[in-house]
């Protein structure tokens, strides 16, 4: 899982790129909230992390930005010091999906975490994940359409079925290099967009399917359901 940390303190973002580190997470850290805005207008993320007292700009603006100027509804969950009734109902209300005070511990923060994934993330129970016509056999890494197989490679195969459990989101191409490829320098994003040109090709990705895979200038790609599924 991707996860980002808008965190000040770097003494106290240091701890938690650490712990969030050692539980298998891909973090990528910021110290200010211009740095995360800036990236966040490029990037996607399963969940972020954001601290309320910011020298630049406060986590309810950042947070207010992201709901409303980006639409970005990625889960987001407050790790701050500010403690107030006041503060936590706001940020609540504003779109926040969990408000953790400071000092923070480490067992709760990943419990916390782990509960928005579970509620967000659809689960892999199962050797089998259904979507449609669509069916992932999980063990073999095929996908059957309608029961008929269609051959993917290793990687096809992981990066479709990340779109079909992200459905609807808008992805960035530095996500899904991370979530299929791993932290790997020496691979382009190119291969993103080769890739899912197969995909889209090889699962017949298109309107009278059901599905529409398109491309979003400068950022990734959506996989989302159309009308021709919602009236069958």
């Amino acid at each position: 899982m991707r996860v980002s940390v808008l965190e000040d303190d770097p003494d106290m973002r240091a701890l938690m790129v650490e712990w969030l580190t050692q539980a298998g997470y891909a973090v990528h850290e910021f110290g200010t909230a211009r740095d995360f805005m800036r990236i966040l207008a490029r990037e996607s993320f399963d969940l972020c992390l954001l601290d309320g007292n910011l020298p630049d700009i406060q986590g309810q603006d950042v947070l207010y930005w992201m709901r409303n100027d980006r639409r970005d509804q990625s889960p987001v969950m407050f790790v701050t010091a500010r403690d107030s009734e006041e503060d936590i109902v706001s940020a609540l209300h504003g779109g926040a999906d969990d408000y953790v005070v400071k000092p923070v511990r480490q067992a709760e923060l990943l419990a916390r975490m782990e509960a928005i994934l579970r509620r967000t993330q659809p689960s892999l129970a199962g050797e089998e994940h259904v979507e449609g016509p669509y069916s992932f056999d999980l063990k073999r890494k095929r996908v059957l359409i309608d029961g008929v197989a269609t051959e993917l490679t290793d990687k096809e195969f992981d990066l479709a079925l990340f779109m079909f459990r992200n459905l609807g989101r808008l992805v960035s191409r530095g996500h899904l290099l991370e979530a299929v490829w791993g932290r790997n320098p020496s691979v382009a994003t190119r291969t993103v967009d080769t890739h899912v040109s197969r995909v889209r090709s090889k699962l017949q990705l298109r309107p009278e399917m059901g599905y529409r895979l398109t491309p979003t200038y400068n950022y990734g790609y959506r996989l989302e359901r159309t009308e021709a599924l919602a009236q069958t």
